[in-house]
This record gives structure tokens, C-alpha cells and sequence, in this order.
């Protein structure tokens, strides 16, 4: 009999986004076929302790990540392997991260997992890091001919020592209105609209709140919100785009987790021909990352004159059941659990073509 795939299920994390990771892991957890995987939960607190005994999906949601056992990691240690002190931890062929924000999405867990030589559903440690950074990404994007919208980046700490000036600075650059969000999160956390001076410093404010690196981007006029999932390695593919049409004046957090009233257009109502070039626009930025696994690729469509602009790349977006990405490729003819299933081969697929590289020199002349 085949053996079962022994599957490591990360969660949680010490972001913004730590509530989305849990509904994201609670959909994944439940699609994985008993008959053909092992699953080990592994949850992290908020604190950053790891959790990988009892239930730490039900300790998390309660909010009882408390370390009543000798398995959980102290807040302030830097143990690199969780639970060493604690139960035998079992072998895993895969893990699968469904960390969302800094400490999970932006290379660090990635960086970690590519020490202990183990494979990883997702994006490298590259990939993941530039993504996250929508800062550096859009840069890269613009070398490879993909179109952003006009932008400025701007330090926190010049904008706690010379507000003034960063605020001149940017109205030199862009028009008013302004989008201000943190360069390293995700779900609209942190982000506002600023139509005059004094909104911009309540922006800036807000946005530094979150990261010591702010992006303030010229809004895109009358746009409408396209997104669109990428699946694959190295040759990847692009699913239906779709259309998010938000409650709320933009897709805020609200927008997206609290309010309900939302709507997820699947297929996109688009003409054949601006839909094919939101999946080649969402490959070739998939590509250019050097992504791996999946990512989901957002757009801005500036109503009265067609044009696309790309908003930017998530390489760990939402995994719930009704979250964008699975609901496009289930529109492409992928289900949720065969999802999941692809996500996994390709993982163990790119692992096994990393483990062909040499780790010492060797003179083959």
C-alpha cells in the first residue's frame, strides 16, 4: 500500500493578517483527503511562540496559545526547531504554509524551511520577499515592461523627522487623490485614501503604524479591481481573471473580511481580448518574481481608457473555500481539493529538481 504524504500545515503568524491565516488553514485542513495525507498541524501565536501539540488551530482561535506545555516555544527564545525539548516531532515530506503578512509571506519561513532542506508548497525565499515588498516589486515590474500606476516610497523614519518635507515631496510627484498603505502587508491592512494634505498626513500616519517603509501611489481613475490565480512552476498557468466589486469605496479590510456585502464577479465581465491580457500580464509578473506554486496577480482597470496597471503580486493569497484564488481556478475547471493536491505535487516537484543541484564543488572537465 502507498504510503501516505506527511504534510505539515503552518498557521497563524506574528502579522496583521493572523485571523486570515486561520480561516485560510481551518478551508485547507478540512480538503485534505485522510485516505492520502498525514497532516501535523503547526500553529504560531501572535507572540511568535510555535505550537505543535494538542489542537493549536482550536488553541489559536480561542485565543488560548498560552504555553501550557514543555512543546511550545518561549516568546523571547530563538530554538529554531520547535518542540525540541518536547514530543518527538514527527518526519514531514512537505509543509505547507499558510502564513499571510511579514513573518511568513515575505521569505523568512522560506528561508528557514530551505535550511532544514524540506519541501515547501509556494513561492521561494526570492519570490516570497519580493513580492511582499510592493515597493521593490513594482521596480522590477516596470524592468520588465509590465505597467504600475505612478508611485513614491517613502522611509518612516523621514516621515517622523521631517513631515513637512516628505509631504511637499510627494504633492511635487503625484496629484492628489493618493493611496498610502505599508510596502510589507497584506489585506488592505493599513491602507487609506488621501484627497488633500491634511488626509495624506493622517495616511502617512497610519501607514507607519505598520512598516517602516510607506508607498503612496497616484489613484487610478473610476478603476475597477481585477485579479487573477497563476498555478505552476515553471511553466505556469493563468486561471478566469475575476472581478471584486467592493462595498466600500476601494477594497478595504472591511471590505473584504467584515462586511459581506461585496461581490466576487467569476468569470470577469471583460472583452475576450482585455482578459487575455490579464492572464499574460499575470504570468509574465509570476515569471519575472521567479514564483513558484501559486500566487494571485491584482490589477487596477481604469474605466474610460482600457488601460491595465498591475497592483501587485500575492504569493500567499487567501485560501479559504470563498477566497479569490481557489474560486477562479473552480471556474477554470480546478475543484478546491484538486487545488490543494496540484499545490503539494508541485511542491515536491520543485524540491526534487532543487536536490539535483550540487552542494559541493566537483571539477566535471
Amino acid at each position: 500500500m502507498k504510503s501516505k504524504i506527511r504534510v505539515g500545515l503552518i498557521f497563524g503568524g506574528r502579522s496583521g493578517e493572523h485571523e486570515v491565516s486561520l480561516a485560510s488553514a481551518r478551508s485547507v485542513m478540512a480538503v485534505l483527503d485522510p485516505q492520502k495525507y498525514e497532516v501535523t498541524p503547526i500553529g504560531i501565536a501572535p507572540d511568535g511562540r510555535w505550537l505543535t501539540q494538542g489542537d493549536p488551530l482550536a488553541q489559536l482561535t480561542a485565543g488560548r496559545a498560552a504555553p501550557s506545555n514543555a512543546d511550545a516555544a518561549p516568546a523571547a527564545g530563538r530554538e529554531l526547531v520547535p518542540g525540541a525539548t518536547g514530543a518527538a516531532f514527527p518526519r514531514l515530506d512537505v509543509i505547507f504554509p499558510i502564513l499571510h503578512g511579514p513573518h511568513g509571506e515575505d521569505g523568512t519561513v522560506q528561508g528557514l524551511l530551505e535550511l532544514a532542506g524540506v519541501a515547501y508548497v509556494g513561492c521561494g525565499v526570492l519570490a516570497s520577499s519580493l513580492g511582499m515588498d510592493k515597493i521593490v516589486s513594482k521596480q522590477l515590474f516596470q524592468a520588465h515592461g509590465i505597467p504600475v500606476v505612478p508611485y513614491c516610497a517613502v522611509k518612516r523614519r523621514d516621515w517622523t523627522a521631517r513631515p513637512d518635507a516628505v509631504v511637499a515631496d510627494i504633492e511635487a510627484q503625484l496629484p492628489y487623490p493618493l493611496f498610502v498603505k505599508p510596502a510589507n502587508l497584506g489585506s488592505s491592512i493599513g491602507i487609506s485614501k488621501a484627497v488633500d494634505r491634511a488626509g495624506l498626513r493622517r495616511s502617512l500616519a497610519e501607514a507607519a503604524r505598520y512598516d517602516r517603509k510607506l508607498l503612496v501611489e497616484a489613484a487610478v481613475a473610476r478603476p475597477r479591481e481585477i485579479e487573477c490565480s497563476v498555478l505552476g512552476n515553471d511553466d505556469p498557468l493563468a486561471s478566469v481573471p475575476g472581478e471584486v466589486v467592493p462595498c466600500n469605496e476601494f477594497y478595504d479590510y472591511g471590505a473584504k473580511y467584515l462586511d459581506g456585502r461585496s461581490e466576487l464577479l467569476i468569470p470577469a465581465p471583460l472583452p475576450a481580448e482585455t482578459a487575455a491580457q490579464v492572464r499574460s500580464l499575470a504570468v509574465r509578473a509570476f515569471l519575472a518574481l521567479d514564483a513558484a506554486g501559486m500566487a494571485r496577480v491584482d490589477f487596477l482597470l481604469e474605466r474610460d481608457t482600457g488601460r491595465l496597471y498591475l497592483n501587485e503580486v500575492n504569493t500567499i493569497p487567501g485560501f479559504t473555500s470563498i477566497s479569490m484564488y481557489p474560486k477562479l481556478w473552480e471556474a477554470s475547471g480546478v475543484s478546491y481539493a484538486e487545488l490543494v493536491d496540484r499545490l503539494i505535487e508541485l511542491a515536491l516537484e520543485r524540491h526534487a529538481d532543487k536536490e539535483r543541484s550540487l552542494t559541493r564543488y566537483e571539477n566535471a572537465m
